[in-house]
């Protein structure tokens, strides 16, 4: 490195709660995430118990599946905007578009900063697309 050169600040890996309770898109998409750099990452397969875990983990983002069993995804993030988090929400679902729009706008309602909801399977451009987004808006 030359005088005129500085080194970059180390970007800080995003704490990342992955909820979906699918074992191969959670592995999917926790592949993704070591791919694209991020390394904190928390897998849940039970809405409860990722809701117990929420105050620990601290997550920067949240990826929440819309469809799961005991309580969906809405129940989740209502639970979890009541619970004080306050990171953003990325939302997977298989269900049509209309269903993620709504449920987009219920959380953003909750006042959760909503990066998108995709269809699954998400890919890997859609994922770094809204991680580079958040990464924009945290401090180092």
């Amino acid at each position: 490195m030359t005088a005129t050169q500085t080194a970059l600040p180390p970007v800080r890996a995003l704490r990342v709660l992955l909820l979906d309770d699918d074992a191969f898109t959670l592995d999917i998409v926790h592949a993704m995430l070591g791919q694209l750099g991020q390394t904190n990452v928390r897998a849940e397969s039970d809405a409860r118990r990722a809701l117990a875990h929420l105050g620990a983990c601290l997550p920067d983002l949240l990826i929440c599946d819309l469809s799961m069993p005991e309580m969906d995804g809405i129940e989740f993030l209502q639970a979890a905007a009541g619970a004080g988090f306050r990171g953003a929400v990325l939302l997977l679902s298989g269900m049509d578009a209309g269903v993620r729009r709504a449920a987009e706008r219920l959380a953003r309602a909750q006042g959760l900063q909503v990066l998108g909801a995709y269809m699954k399977p998400l890919s890997q451009d859609d994922l770094r697309a809204a991680i580079h987004t958040l990464s924009a808006t945290l401090p180092d």
